[in-house]
């Protein structure tokens, strides 16, 4: 059997067809290997959710996952969609179970603790490598586009593995591919990979709600361009790139930006932590919806149980692909929660959240796509709904949004203990198929919590171009009181994010322009050069923001070698409500500039200064 590490590398066609055996093998059995020993009351998840047994031999379970694996690593617009879920106990005990997470992949733990599931072993994610040299070695390797993914709820003691493998667990990834809730142990935790050949870059990340790397040892950023860290407690941390946040992280490095690139605040004003699925000491599957925490400091799970509500999985519909929109509406409209087990689910209607505090939980990175138009999902003007584990694609006929918070037009007071949250949405405009949208998230409902959301409007893939993945706006902000924490917005045609409400916070802000604007005229927002990637609009009181980073690759390919010029990255009113913390710039590569970083405030970044972080410290 060939080795999961293997399967990190694109080398031969010989190893492809090995792997591509494997697979054959193991995916038509993992289904019936991981449902040995559950417990007849089980609800039905779908042959994508593997549930593990620590009674059952770790060659089935490293079987199983290594067929996973071999069907993902590369697969980056895969339509397979997989859930690997551990019941409380250990795994590893005779022999490291080793886990190489590829793409649409989900890895947790059913405790609720994360210390109710341990492996000894690995769960790493690796670079991927493009080309192999002159002597057959795999060349071309870097973690730019190892998107889609997640670990959660459970402990890793890190060990086995082998040679350079040995030395640290590896997540070397970029954008959607959150760790929650994990409790990690025995060796450092490397956020990129330098096993392989270079040159290794890495595009960000988020870790929420962890213990990592303690005691003895650390976090090692390397060439991560920005990072944001929240609630978790560390052993340290290693190099700075461009913009590391950390708010209520123990142990995080001093405020220090921009020499390093550290920006640190000492706790998180709001946050609310991501709804799992778990197993009570009975065998009986729940969900459990953690309560808001304000001024916090540190994983949640560390002094005791969390508050929070645990919800029975009888108060859930569990939906499947083949499911009726009509059916999940219903069920919806009659009081219950929503599961969305691992698939593409295409809809002519949207998914519609009237009633407050529901959870819509999706496995496996659960992909919705709209087919005629609609928003994928709406929620009404209603308090406490949490929405979690989801991608939401653009369809084939432009939606003027793909997910709705609250009425357009019609804001309605809230209540700030009880926020509607979102935790590891993501959104895509083109790269699996041909879409578009103008919107992709619209928040018109108060105090909303956005907790890792990134919003792409494709740069590669299929139905890639100015005229066809068109897409005004990553997010827009029409709600008071709306924090996020942890925002990715990137390629959008005019602003990423435009924020319209009063009281909003931003931790953490990453943005890339657009790559292909054709002309300088047709990338004008008025009589200015370009769309600023944030804009906090004119009549806006009170604002802040803390820890951003905004680059440019104006691809000549793509702009018909055109110098195109964005006269600022950030433009916000000069209240002195508003207040921006730490941003900076930085020219990627091609050709053009960022003018300013900040309402003519902050030096130029262009070609004469690549890779170069232009800071402003703080605004005004």
């Amino acid at each position: 059997m060939i080795r999961v590490n293997a399967f990190a590398v694109r080398t031969s066609a010989a190893l492809r067809l090995a792997g591509g055996l494997l697979l054959g093998v193991a995916v038509l059995s993992a289904p019936a290997i991981a449902q040995k020993g559950a417990a007849p009351s089980a609800p039905d998840f779908g042959p994508n959710v593997l549930v593990f047994d620590p009674s059952m031999p770790t060659s089935q379970i490293q079987q199983a996952v290594d067929a996973v694996t071999a069907r993902q690593v590369d697969s980056e617009f895969s339509t397979q969609r997989y859930s690997l879920l551990f019941k409380p106990g250990i795994y590893g005990s005779d022999t490291p179970l080793i886990i190489q997470v590829g793409y649409y992949t989900e890895v947790a733990g059913l405790g609720t603790s994360p210390n109710d599931v341990t492996i000894n072993g690995h769960v790493d994610v690796y670079n991927r490598c493009f080309s192999v040299d002159s002597n057959g070695n795999p060349s071309n390797c870097t973690a730019l586009d190892t998107f889609w993914r997640s670990l959660s709820n459970l402990r890793i003691n890190v060990t086995g593995s082998s040679g350079c493998r040995s030395s640290a667990d590896f997540w070397a990834v970029s954008q959607a591919s959150p760790i929650r809730r994990v409790n990690m142990a025995g060796k450092n935790l490397t956020l990129f990979d330098y096993c392989t050949a270079g040159p290794q870059f890495a595009s960000g990340g988020f870790i929420a709600d962890s213990q990592i790397a303690i005691p003895g040892s650390t976090i090692i950023n390397g060439s991560q361009q920005q990072f944001y860290v929240r609630n978790s407690n560390i052993g340290g941390w290693t190099n700075g790139v461009w913009n590391q946040v950390f708010s209520g992280v123990v142990n995080a490095p001093p405020q220090s930006y921009p020499n390093p690139t550290y920006t640190t605040l000492p706790t998180t004003p709001v946050s609310r932590e991501k709804p799992f699925l778990y197993l009570d000491p009975a065998g009986h599957y729940s969900v459990f919806a953690p309560g808001l925490a304000t001024n916090s400091v540190g994983a949640s799970w560390l002094s005791g149980p969390s508050t929070g509500r645990s919800l029975p999985i009888s108060s859930f519909f569990i939906a499947n692909p083949s499911t009726s929109v009509q059916d999940i509406n219903k069920e919806l409209a009659k009081g219950q929660n929503l599961i969305l087990t691992p698939g593409i689910y295409r809809y002519d209607r949207s998914i519609e959240v009237k009633r407050p505090d529901t959870v819509v939980l999706g496995l496996g990175l659960a992909t919705l796509v709209p087919q005629a138009g609609t928003a994928a999902i709406t929620v009404a003007d209603v308090d406490g709904v949490e929405a979690a584990g989801l991608i939401v694609d653009a369809g084939p006929v432009n939606s003027p949004v793909l997910f709705q918070i609250g009425k357009p037009n019609g804001k309605k007071k809230s209540d700030p203990s009880d926020p509607v949250t979102l935790n590891d949405v993501f959104f895509r405009v083109g790269g699996p198929s041909a879409g578009s949208a103008t919107t992709s998230l619209q928040v018109d409902h108060d105090n909303v919590i956005l907790d890792d959301i990134w919003a792409w409007r494709a740069d590669h893939g299929t139905g890639v171009g100015w005229t066809l993945n068109t897409a005004d706006h990553g997010v827009v902000i029409n709600g008071d009181n709306v924090t996020a924490t942890g925002l990715f917005v990137e390629h959008y045609q005019k602003e990423q994010t435009l924020w319209n409400g009063n009281g909003g916070e931003t931790i953490f802000y990453q943005s890339e322009l657009p790559y292909d604007p054709p002309s300088q005229g047709a990338w004008l927002d008025g009589s200015a050069n370009g769309y600023p990637s944030y804009v906090v609009a004119n009549a806006v009181s009170t604002h802040q923001v803390y820890g951003s980073g905004i680059y440019s690759f104006f691809d000549p390919a793509r702009t018909n070698g055109n110098y195109i010029i964005e006269d600022n990255a950030m433009t916000v009113p000069q209240n002195t409500g508003v207040v921006v913390h730490d941003t900076g710039t930085v020219f990627l590569s091609g050709t053009g500039e960022i003018t300013h970083v900040i309402n003519g405030q902050g030096t130029t970044a262009n070609q004469s200064n690549a890779g170069t972080v232009h800071p402003v410290v703080a605004y005004p």
